[in-house]
């Protein structure tokens, strides 16, 4: 993807830094930018300090035009990156607070995230696109999806090497359907492209970067940060348990929603293959990948569910903050110029 437009001291000088070919960059006055940050906002919002983590994870993925790939692993843009994960976790730490007495077989811990799973007190987005929403406002929540669904399944698959047993197959049945059984043209991030281009979106990832708000770039950013660390292959299966928990009946709305403003497939071709899809994988997710892993080791049991109560605090957020603007009239996203 393109470099994207910074979003203030932190961003500005990182997008600088990438931009070189000289891997001796004094990294001094990033953190020093970085340390005021920290210190005057909250780091889900922070347009800034989001995208500084965006593009540093990005960097492990697909990267951006005209950076070298030697800044991947270059010491100081870790460490870097790890102040601003020390602080992001914090968060969701504190935002999740005490965690409840975790189950050690697999149909209860099943029964606790399906709980969990279905607790949300968070307005629906889902329920507003079923009903109410236009055209603009499907092509909004399209982008707002699009800088994780256009790289589907990625960030979970990092875990695989991490997990063994029960739990391992369990994460590869998902994520071979994901990647479309075999079929590239039945991928996911395939299908999401098509019903983008459907309607007269970039399919292209990233396409829409400057588009994005800090808590939908949090919201991907908090995968990134469970997915690259080994410390954190429980909170990473946690969330992609809640996430095929939560899939099968908002994707049944949002088909629904577009066949009431006109499309029909291929637009609704993803939507409606995870409707089927998720109610299966929902039931692997609960029982095989998280129960299994807390049956074999009991001790992931807290970053498991620490992830899947990471994922429902910040969908909540998320939530809110795209029904709060179409509420009031205006628009989910940083400006509608790219849309228009």
């Amino acid at each position: 993807m393109k470099i994207p437009q910074h979003r203030g001291p932190a961003s500005s000088l990182l997008l600088q830094i990438l931009g070189q070919n000289d891997l001796s960059a004094d990294m001094q006055k990033l953190n020093e930018a970085a340390t005021q940050a920290l210190s005057d906002s909250d780091i889900l919002y922070d347009e800034d300090l989001q995208l500084c983590l965006f593009a540093l994870y990005e960097l492990h993925y697909g990267g951006f035009e005209q950076v070298s790939d030697e800044w991947e692993w270059h010491p100081g843009l870790l460490a870097f990156r790890a102040r601003l994960e020390t602080a992001f976790e914090a968060r969701l730490r504190d935002a999740v607070g005490e965690l409840p007495v975790i189950a050690e077989t697999a149909d209860r811990v099943a029964a606790q995230l399906f709980e969990l799973a279905g607790s949300s007190t968070g307005p629906s987005v889902s329920e507003f696109v079923l009903r109410h929403a236009s055209v603009e406002q499907v092509k909004e929540f399209l982008i707002q999806k699009s800088i994780y669904q256009l790289k589907e399944a990625d960030p979970h698959t990092w875990a695989i090497p991490r997990l063994t047993g029960r739990g391992k197959s369990a994460l590869v049945e998902i994520q071979y359907d994901e990647y479309g059984s075999g079929n590239a043209g039945k991928m996911h991030s395939e299908l999401f492209a098509t019903t983008m281009e459907g309607l007269d979106l970039d399919s292209r990832f990233g396409a829409y970067i400057d588009e994005i708000p800090a808590i939908t770039l949090a919201s991907v950013n908090m995968m990134s940060l469970f997915a690259l660390h080994r410390r954190l292959r429980g909170a990473v299966a946690g969330h992609l348990a809640i996430y095929e928990m939560t899939s099968s009946i908002p994707s049944a709305r949002y088909a629904r929603g577009l066949r009431r403003l006109g499309f029909q497939s291929p637009v609704t071709d993803y939507f409606d293959e995870h409707v089927e899809a998720d109610a299966v994988h929902e039931q692997i997710a609960g029982r095989d990948l998280a129960g299994g892993l807390i049956e074999a080791d009991p001790e992931l049991g807290p970053s498991i569910f620490f992830g899947a109560h990471a994922v429902c605090f910040i969908d909540d957020l998320l939530g809110r903050w795209q029904m709060d603007a179409w509420e009031q009239g205006r628009s989910s996203l940083r400006s509608k110029e790219l849309i228009k």
